[in-house]
């Protein structure tokens, strides 16, 4: 069952103020989560990127194999490309990863969607907030 807003807002405040807190302490309890998911597969590309050099070389240095070299710079070039597009999602130490996200819309469009419903709730609380007292 998910969590209602009030209390999503709560779990908030909360994990905010333990990285005010105590930041190593927090960055220890986050566990396998995405930021370390993230890193495993960064790690992984560069020992592809090794493995592609490698295979580049063996087809450089073998005469008339020279689909090996074809095949090492491809696992190069792919790996690259995961080690730049893992790198760039990697969240910061204390930065909540993006969940949110829909299936079907560009990133821009539902961050923008994001900011402006989260303007919406804070003026409503606010509201709340000054009726109240």
């Amino acid at each position: 069952m998910p969590l209602s807003e009030h209390e999503q807002r709560m779990l908030e405040q909360m994990e905010r103020a333990l990285y005010a807190e105590d930041p190593k302490f927090a960055t220890a309890l986050e566990g396998s989560g995405l930021r370390t998911y993230t890193r495993r597969r960064v790690y992984q590309a560069v020992a592809g990127i090794v493995v592609g050099i490698a295979l580049l070389m063996t087809g450089v240095i073998v005469p008339n194999v020279l689909w090996i070299s074809v095949v090492g710079f491809l696992v190069m070039l792919g790996c690259t490309v995961l080690v730049v597009t893992g790198w760039r999602k990697a969240p910061k130490p204390g930065e909540q990863p993006a969940s949110g996200s829909a299936a079907g819309s560009p990133p821009g469009q539902n961050r923008q969607r994001r900011s402006m419903m989260g303007r919406i709730e804070e003026r409503w609380q606010r509201r709340r907030d000054e009726q109240g007292q």
